[in-house]
Parts: structure tokens; C-alpha cells; sequence
């Protein structure tokens, strides 16, 4: 055997050429099998050089099972799609398809090449199988799962290595942005979102006006019916360009935002986070207590009044600074009943109010039952029902050949004294809507209790001030007992309401002189009928109503300055021409009367087009001549502002705000332009008070052309309305003007006041002032629902809790 092996070698070394040939052959036979191991590797997807890094890498973080690392060095090599969905994980099988469609791009990474956006995603599997349909195929594992690979995947090349590693970066790179907790998501959007827990994500695209399925924001809702539960809303994409400033353009395009828009995120937190812990709250010391109202409620200035012959004590006495503490709440409080069956019921335990119910409940006002606080319907002229008594007022008119209709013709209305409101109420059954007044006065809450049913009220008094509302702008004017004396002082209140009412609008009066014949009743009556003749008003109907046992008179206004010119005593006298009939804040009463406007294109010279058609078109008035508050030509501006809040109403606050609107009744806009975001809601069971600041465009002209309503305000006061009046309030770019006036944590104090607890706040604003007033809501521990800003442009969505500050501010000038 020895022999024989020392044989085969030396027979080897003394051929060179065997030598040659073995050495071929191994060399051969080495390259053949590093052949087959790089053939056998598992196929990676080759980066496309031309596309930049950011759109070849789609990171998809998935928690893997421990089972895996236990697995065969088989199963480590294959890809392992654990718990993803079948759609996410298509792509992972390239290394089975045929030759030819290896390297075809996924359907999603098509789109992702088309599109040219950079696209980070959530790390949870949770997101993953609830963003299915939006995410693309994967071509960096989770970081569990890469770490496997690596440390048994000894034989992969160094180009594969370099793929695996930037995966992994940019998947701890996305892992550092998410965050564990809930937040909401925008899609396809240049911009930034803030939630409750502080988290936020950007997203860029080249063209943010296309709709896809990735158009979408996940709100967290916390509904108040269904606090445990949330839902996810869609934030389509079309509306994000309609977001924000209005004020300066209305549909103009946003530009990306900055790099250091994730800095300016930072530097808003800490700095909100300094203002919040540097702001304490404390809970207003009043005489009034639950039912503050600062501007009527200044007891130091009521007390020094000369006189009240003229109700000056039930007037705005505003003090010099606004409160900046919270109004209490009623112990007890509960959600309030929605409508429409708030209209005849509320919890008592949120107007704890039984005086009314004693004095006023045989007239069938509000009565008192258990737990509730009931409303039959009736009122002092109509025990027996308010919707008997408006259509016996329709059907009076239509049978002395009046061509009245409530609701088409006659769709804007002021009620004067009106108690609890059920007038206004019913008048919902017809397509009016009713601005209803009362003072605050010795018919305990009739406002509050108006307000709480779902029904418009403010806090007013017919004094020694004209009301805050434009000249001719109602279609009714309606006084039922109203207890105001028209025919005194030359008739002074009744020609502010001659101010108010439109050309050819009527006058409702049912009170004791039009049907009693008490000597007193006989003398009102007829000082009433030589006032109204004097003002050119003719009596156009005038009945009794056999169901309730009252009388009711109807006068119409005139259309035209005919009667006037041929007045043989000028008495009352004609106003002044540079009195302005508009000018309604502060104003003292005068007793005088305007003309009637009788040019074409004179405001109040033509009745405005039946309801709804007149809350569409731009009035009559509105000419290509004058200039719209944002540029254009006015009744483009209309036009454009009208789509504008269309768009933002229906895409974003009804279905991406987590808004559950059935909740919604009473909605104030308080900074309203032309009206177009209450005429965007016009459609649903809610109304909306559109207040036009004393600073601001006088707009309000044509909120009321168009069937809407609203008044006149300076913010730097309180509001002449209850706590707990609104269930949501609307401010476009309103605090900043505010900030720069006066104090702006008193206005922030007055909204918690005026907003019912889970009622909502829906502020768009510059971020400066959005970060600002989110720390001061949030001192209040209100919820903020959602902020989203985009250079340097905000909105904001809060809602209101139940929180009460325990240290308490003793108001003075409230304590007198």
C-alpha cells in the first residue's frame, strides 16, 4: 500500500502536463461553484440609480414572533411575511416569479415612481393591516427580523449588505418619528399634525390637489356619546389647500413646508409647555354665580346709574377689562337633550331655574316634571300652542288678499320680548329663522332656558341704544305682549324697529289694546293707530283668534317714499342723509326715520328671492364695481367664499374633525364674512349666529339678504348671552386681530363661558396664535382634538370638559 501511494506521486510530479490539466480542472470546477452560490442567494430588489434613495426604500417596522429566531437557517434565508397583510407582503416574492418579471416594480412602487413622494409609515402591525390598501410592497424587513438575516446570512454580496444596512437606518429613522401611541395621520399633504399626545408626521407631495386613496387623516374621535370608542374619519386631501388663511386668498395654492418646520414644532411645544405652567385659572365670585353675564351683570355700574326710566340697568354695562377667570358650573350638569326634542324638554339640572314655571307655567311656558323642565309650547297670546297661533297669522293675511308665506317669503324674523322663545321655536316647522330677544330681567333665565332648548336668543332690551343689527334687514317683526311701550316719547322704539324692518315688512303686534276695550287698552290703541299713520305703516289685517281669545294686528312697512313726501306735519321726523341707518353699535336711538331705498341697485329697494334661492346668489346689489373683502369683484368674492366654505364644511369639518354633529345644535361663526359657513350648514338641524366684529367689513348686510342671521359684536367684551350657550364656535383668524386689541385671555375666558362643556372650538389662526391659545386650553384641561399648521398658518380643534378650577377670583365690580 505504501509502495503504491509513494507511487501515484511520484508519477504526478514527473508529468507536467497532468499537473496542468488538474489545475484547470479545479480552477473550473471552483468557478462553477461560486456560480451556483451566488445563483442560490435570495433575490434582492435592485435600487433604480436613477430615482432618488428616499423613493426606492418603503420601511415596513413589524413586531416578529420569538418562534422566528428559533427557526431552521432554511427558514431565516426565506423571506417570512409573519402576520402582514397578503397585500403588503406580494412583493416578497420575486425570487419564485419567472425570470422576465423579477425586475418589474410592484403596482405601488410604480405609483410611488410616478408620484416622486417621500412616504414614512407607522411601525405598528396594528397600522399595517389598517393602512392595507395605502401601503406599498416592502423592501427593508423590520429591525428583528434584518438583525436574524445578518447574523446567519454569512455568504450574501456586499451590494445586498448595503441595501440591508440603509433599510435599516431609514426604518430606525421612521421608528424615531412614530410614536406608540394614537395619533391621526395626513396623507399626501404639505403640512403638519399635532395630537393629543403631542406626535406628529409630514408628508410631501408635488401636487396635493390630487384626490388618491391616500388622501386621508386619522382623527382619534372622542365622541361624547362614545368617549371609550375610536373611530377613524377621512380628511380628504382636496380640502387641506382650503385650511387655513382666507383672509388673503381663497383658493391659492400651499406652498411645501420648510425643513425646520419639525424645529418650529419643537419650539412651539416647549414654549406652549412655559406659557401653560406659567397660567393659572381660577373660577370667577359673583352675586350672579352659574349665570354671569360680565356686560350685565356689572353691579357697580348699575348701581351708579341717574336713571332707569329707560332700562339703562338691563343695558350693556361692560367692565374695563374682561374677566379672565371661569364661570361655575351647575352641580349636576348633564349633556344637553338633543334636538328636536330639547324643544319640549331640558334637564332641570342645567337651568335650575322653578320661578318661571311658578309665575308664567298656567300660560303654559315651562312647567316643572321630575328631572326635566318642560315646555308645552304656549306663550302669554297663545296658551294653547305657538303653531296654531303662526298659522292663524298666515292664514289672516292670505284671506285679506296678502301674498304672505312664512318660510319663502318671509324667512328672517325678529321677536321681541320673547319670553322662552317657542315663537321662534315653531317657526323652525316653516324654514324661518327667528332672532328672539329678552332682557335679563324678573323673568327668571327666559333667555337661558331659549338657548338650552336649541332655539336663538340673546340678552336684550329695547332702551336707550339701537339694537345690534343692521337697517332693513327683517321680514317680520313680531311683538306678542311684549310689554314694550311703542307709543310713548313720539314713538321712539317703534321707529327703531321702523329702522330694522325691510321695505314692505310687517309688524306682528298681539297685545291687550288691539282686542280689550278697557279705557287704558282704548287709549294705547289709539295713540298706536296715529303713530303708525304718521309713519306711513298701513294696517293691513287685524283679527281675533277664537281658539286662544287674542287679537292680532298686522301693519306693513312702505316700499316706496311717496307717503312720506306727502305727510302735511313731518312728524316723525325724517333722519338726517349722513345718518347712517346701519350704524348700530352704541348708537343712541333717534327718532327720526330713513327713506326708503328706491334705486335699482339700492339695498332694500326690491325684496330679496324666495328661500333657499336667495342664500345661493349674490344680492342684487352686490355690483362687478365694488371690491370683495378678498380682492375680486364683489360678487365673485360672494361666489368664491360661499364654494370655498362648502368645500371646508363638507370635507374636513363634517367628516375629518370627529365632530358626531347630531350633538351640534347651536353653532356661533365669530368672525363671519359673508355668511358662507352657515350657509354651508344650512341643510342640517343646527343655526348659526354670525356675529360681524365692530372692526371687521360690515358684512352683515348681506348675511341677512341671503335667509341668515347674525349681529354686531366687539370681542373685547363679553358676549350678551348665558353660560353654556353654544355647542360649537367657529373663529377664521379672529384672536390675532383680538390680540393686538385687547386681552387675549379674556376672550379666551369668554368662550369657555359661553361654550357648553364637550361643546367644540374650531380656531384658524397663524401658529404663533394657535400654540398660544392650545396652552391656555390646555390649562384648562380642555381636549385638543387636532392642530395642523402649514407655513405658519394653524388650525385648531378642542373640546370642552367638565374641569372647574377650585381656586376662586372675587369680581368686584360683580359683588357690588
Amino acid at each position: 500500500m505504501a509502495q503504491a501511494k509513494y507511487s501515484r506521486v511520484d508519477g504526478r510530479k514527473s508529468s507536467s502536463s497532468y499537473c496542468s490539466t488538474v489545475t484547470v480542472v479545479v480552477v473550473a470546477a471552483l468557478c462553477l461553484v461560486g456560480v451556483w452560490m451566488l445563483m442560490s442567494l435570495p433575490a434582492s430588489p435592485v435600487q433604480n440609480s436613477d430615482l432618488p434613495g428616499e423613493k426606492q426604500k418603503n420601511e415596513l417596522k413589524d413586531e416578529v414572533k420569538d418562534t422566528i429566531a428559533t427557526e431552521s437557517n432554511t427558514k431565516q434565508f426565506e423571506d417570512n411575511p409573519g402576520d402582514l397583510p397578503e397585500d403588503v407582503t406580494r412583493g416578497d416574492n420575486i425570487d419564485s416569479m419567472p425570470q422576465g418579471e423579477k425586475t418589474d416594480e410592484s403596482p405601488a412602487q410604480e405609483k410611488q415612481e410616478e408620484r416622486g413622494e417621500k412616504t414614512d409609515e407607522s411601525s405598528s402591525q396594528e397600522k399595517q393591516e389598517e393602512r392595507s390598501s395605502e401601503s406599498f410592497g416592502p423592501e427593508a424587513k423590520s429591525d428583528d427580523q434584518t438583525n436574524s438575516e445578518t447574523a446567519n446570512d454569512e455568504k450574501k454580496t456586499e451590494d445586498a449588505e448595503s441595501n440591508k444596512e440603509d433599510g435599516s437606518e431609514d426604518a430606525k429613522t421612521d421608528g424615531d418619528k412614530s410614536s406608540s401611541g394614537q395619533k391621526k395621520d395626513i396623507a399626501d399633504v404639505s403640512g403638519e399634525v399635532k395630537t393629543e399626545s403631542g406626535d406628529s408626521e409630514q408628508k410631501t407631495v408635488e401636487n396635493s390637489d390630487e384626490v388618491t386613496e391616500q388622501d386621508k387623516l386619522k382623527i382619534k374621535e372622542v365622541d361624547s356619546e362614545t368617549k371609550e370608542q375610536a373611530t377613524t374619519e377621512v380628511f380628504p386631501s382636496v380640502a387641506q389647500s382650503e385650511l387655513l388663511n382666507e383672509t388673503t386668498t381663497q383658493t391659492g395654492s400651499w406652498s411645501t413646508q420648510a425643513a425646520e418646520s419639525t424645529n418650529e414644532k419643537e419650539s412651539q411645544k416647549s414654549s406652549g409647555s412655559e406659557q401653560q405652567a406659567g397660567f393659572s385659572w381660577k373660577l370667577c365670585s359673583t352675586v350672579a354665580g352659574l349665570d354671569f353675564i360680565p356686560c350685565l351683570d356689572n353691579l357697580y355700574a348699575i348701581k351708579h346709574l341717574r336713571t332707569t326710566k329707560h332700562y339703562e340697568h338691563r343695558e350693556r354695562h361692560c367692565p374695563e377689562e374682561p374677566p379672565t377667570c371661569l364661570v361655575p358650573l351647575p352641580e349636576g350638569y348633564r349633556r344637553p337633550i338633543e334636538w328636536p326634542k330639547s324643544r319640549e324638554m331640558i334637564w332641570y339640572s342645567n337651568v335650575p331655574h322653578t320661578k318661571l314655571a311658578e309665575v308664567k307655567g298656567h300660560q303654559n311656558w315651562v312647567k316643572i316634571s321630575g328631572e326635566y323642565l318642560t315646555f308645552p309650547g304656549g306663550g302669554t297670546q297663545f296658551k294653547h300652542g305657538a303653531l296654531h297661533y303662526i298659522e292663524f297669522i298666515e292664514n289672516m293675511l292670505q284671506k285679506q288678499g296678502v301674498k304672505f308665506s312664512w318660510g319663502k317669503s318671509s324667512r328672517v324674523v325678529l321677536d321681541v320680548g320673547c319670553g322662552v322663545a317657542s315663537f321662534g321655536g315653531f317657526l323652525f316647522e316653516k324654514d324661518v329663522l327667528t332672532m328672539s330677544f329678552a332682557p335679563k330681567d324678573e323673568h327668571e333665565a327666559q333667555v337661558q332656558f331659549a338657548l338650552e332648548r336649541g332655539i336663538p336668543a340673546i340678552s336684550a332690551v329695547m332702551g336707550t341704544k339701537r339694537l345690534p343689527f343692521p337697517g332693513i334687514v327683517f321680514d317680520v317683526v313680531h311683538c306678542a305682549r311684549c310689554r314694550v311701550p311703542w307709543h310713548i316719547e313720539g314713538g321712539k322704539l317703534l321707529l327703531e324697529l321702523n329702522r330694522v324692518l325691510r321695505p314692505g315688512g310687517y309688524f306682528v303686534w298681539s297685545a291687550t289694546p288691539v282686542y280689550q276695550k278697557l279705557d287704558e287698552d282704548v287709549e294705547i290703541w289709539k295713540a298706536m293707530s296715529r303713530l303708525t299713520k304718521s309713519m306711513c305703516w298701513e294696517l293691513i289685517a287685524k283679527e281675533k283668534d277664537r281658539v286662544n281669545g287674542v287679537g292680532v294686528a298686522v301693519y306693513r312697512k312702505p316700499t316706496s317714499n311717496e307717503c312720506y313726501e306727502g305727510r302735511s306735519k313731518n312728524d316723525p321726523p325724517m333722519c338726517q342723509q349722513s345718518d347712517d341707518r346701519n350704524a348700530a353699535w352704541n348708537v343712541p336711538l333717534q327718532s327720526c326715520m330713513h327713506s326708503i331705498p328706491v334705486g335699482d341697485l339700492d339695498r332694500g329697494s326690491h325684496w330679496p328671492e324666495q328661500w333657499p334661492a336667495r342664500v345661493e346668489k349674490p344680492p342684487y346689489w352686490m355690483t362687478s364695481s365694488q371690491v370683495g373683502v378678498y380682492g375680486k369683484p364683489a360678487p365673485e368674492d360672494f361666489t368664491s367664499d360661499y364654494k370655498h366654505w362648502k368645500r371646508v364644511v363638507n370635507q374636513s369639518y363634517l367628516k375629518g374633525m370627529g365632530i358626531s354633529w347630531s350633538t351640534v345644535r347651536n353653532v356661533m361663526d365669530m368672525g363671519a364674512i359673508y355668511g358662507g359657513f352657515a350657509a354651508a350648514l344650512r341643510e342640517r338641524n343646527i343655526w348659526v349666529m354670525n356675529v360681524v366684529p365692530i372692526d371687521s367689513a360690515d358684512t352683515l348686510p348681506i348675511i341677512y339678504e341671503r335667509g341668515l342671521f347674525g349681529m354686531y359684536h366687539d370681542w373685547c367684551e363679553s358676549f350678551s348671552t348665558y353660560p353654556r350657550s353654544y355647542d360649537l364656535l367657529h373663529a377664521d383668524h379672529l384672536f390675532s386681530k383680538i390680540k393686538s386689541k385687547c386681552s387675549f385671555v379674556g376672550l379666551v375666558a369668554e368662550v369657555d363661558r359661553i361654550l357648553r362643556p364637550e361643546g367644540k372650538l374650531i380656531v384658524r389662526d397663524n401658529v404663533v396664535i394657535i400654540t398660544e391659545l392650545e396652552s391656555l386650553l390646555r390649562a384648562m384641561q380642555w381636549e385638543i382634538r387636532m392642530t395642523y399648521s402649514k407655513d405658519k398658518e394653524g388650525l385648531l380643534c378642542a373640546q370642552k370638559t367638565m374641569w372647574r378650577p377650585t381656586e376662586t377670583e372675587t369680581l368686584t365690580y360683580a359683588n357690588a
